[in-house]
């Protein structure tokens, strides 16, 4: 359950609902801020450039489940010139954020929530003449759990994350010593 002022409670309990969505997509020389609204609004700091019906976020769903659900962030009907910086901007990995803000009588209620964050996936580009479409798919960090682990418990591995750590540095030693738990036996054939 996400935290809401009374602010927003009251907004999202009221029949004439006003939503918009606010994304934060980071690319390599820093973030873009674009807003569902028409023009240019401030919130939390940071100019929002609305694009109206260019824009498109597809459905965030959540589940009762840990499991890595993706979105898809599209843009429509930018000139194709464009095209170049948009890929030259674009890096894999690169964090998002989707917030759901209220409208309450024409002004933006000052804390809207973070409905979805994750990290930018694959592209996909569609060119159509003098225009361009650009839908960019987006990860949720859980997918990391996915992914395996390529680390090894060796003091060469250890140091690499912990300089000076001595705590696999015998690792190697003990790998074939017997220890005796408790009594020591009496003979070999009690080993």
């Amino acid at each position: 359950m996400r935290a809401m002022s009374s602010a927003m409670l009251a907004a999202i309990t009221s029949p004439g609902i006003q939503p918009a969505f606010f994304v934060m997509a980071t690319f390599a020389t820093g973030p873009v801020y674009l807003w569902s609204g028409i023009g240019s609004i401030v919130w939390n700091g940071h100019t929002w450039l609305g694009v109206g019906t260019l824009g498109s976020i597809s459905v965030a769903e959540e589940g009762s489940t840990v499991e890595a659900k993706g979105i898809t962030i599209g843009l429509s009907g930018f000139d194709s010139s464009f095209l170049t910086a948009v890929l030259g901007e674009f890096q894999l990995g690169l964090p998002v954020v989707v917030y759901l803000g209220l409208f309450a009588d024409g002004a933006l209620i000052a804390s809207p929530i973070t409905a979805w964050a994750g990290r930018m996936d694959q592209p996909t580009i569609t060119v159509g003449g003098e225009t361009a479409d650009i839908k960019i798919s987006c990860e949720n960090r859980l997918i990391d759990l996915n992914t395996s682990v390529q680390r090894r418990y060796t003091n060469d591995d250890q140091q690499l994350v912990a300089p000076g750590d001595l705590g696999l540095s015998f690792q190697s030693g003990i790998q074939e010593v017997v220890i005796y738990w408790g009594v020591i036996p009496n003979s070999k054939n009690n080993v």
